[in-house]
């Protein structure tokens, strides 16, 4: 249950052969997060580095404001999925109670549970950074991630988000079956390493929908960059946070889509 991957004998067709082969498998189990024993959320999600996603999880969906809202952390195993049972201070169970949310969410779901438009689309203060990069490095490091990604390498089937330096060095990487959970993990491991979320930038192997967007802006990322397109409101939400969205960054080149506080010199 603890592997992000196993095996399974299959008969892998071509036009020259018809053979059985062992091939790797993602694994994907539900995980209960559970704030002072009060179950807030069920995620399908892979299960590894689990601590790191309690932490961006909490952040992101603005059940914390730092890291010091949260007292511990475990992952406990369950019958069917594992446990995140999470303590957290008396002021943000307070806000958490406030919070009209059931959440039950499919792999990677980014609003699962809202009821209401402004639990979708939150207020945002704008980014505050000093990072000023060039497309180049950007565009580098995003074909430099391949490399870093150990998991889909095996199984084909695994997001992962990605953090890079000031100098365009991947010094952070986190990957899941879920686009959002890939996410959170990176920005949990940002907050728990006390690495400064306004030096560097963010890459994603993924769309760059809103709620990615919203993540990074919360967290205080300043610069996201998606191998796939980006959406209307994604660009809309980016230029009143401040955020600079970079899509389609790939072999060829990558389209700067907003950069309102012009980063990408």
């Amino acid at each position: 249950m603890d592997k992000p991957l196993s095996h399974k004998s299959m008969r892998i067709w071509t036009s020259d052969s018809d053979v059985r082969e062992e091939r790797a498998i993602t694994s994907e189990v539900p995980v209960v997060l559970e704030y002072n024993c009060v179950t807030f959320a069920v995620m399908m999600a892979s299960p590894s580095d689990l601590i790191d996603f309690s932490y961006g999880f909490s952040l992101t969906e603005g059940i914390i404001e730092k890291t010091g809202d949260i007292i511990y952390a475990q992952i406990k195993d369950a019958p069917k999925g594992k446990v995140a049972a999470i303590e957290i201070n008396a002021r943000a169970f307070h806000k958490l109670e406030k919070y009209n949310r059931t959440l039950t969410g499919r792999t990677g779901c980014g609003l699962c549970g809202v009821d209401k438009l402004e639990q979708a689309i939150k207020p945002l203060e704008k980014v505050v950074s000093d990072l000023k990069i060039k497309p180049e490095t950007v565009h580098k490091s995003m074909q430099d991630i391949k490399s870093h990604q150990l998991l889909n390498k095996e199984t084909g089937a695994m997001h992962a988000a990605a953090f890079v330096d000031g100098d365009g060095e991947i010094i952070a990487v986190r990957e899941d079956v879920g686009r959002h959970n890939a996410l959170d993990k990176l920005i949990g491991h940002l907050m728990r390493e006390k690495i400064d979320a306004a030096s560097g930038y963010v890459l994603i192997t993924s769309r760059c929908s809103f709620e990615m967007v919203q993540k990074c802006a919360i967290a205080g990322i300043s610069l996201i960059a998606a191998v796939s397109a980006t959406t209307d409101m994604a660009i809309k939400l980016a230029e009143e946070a401040g955020v600079t969205v970079v899509a389609f960054a790939r072999r060829g080149g990558l389209n700067v889509v907003v950069d309102p506080e012009s980063r990408l010199t």
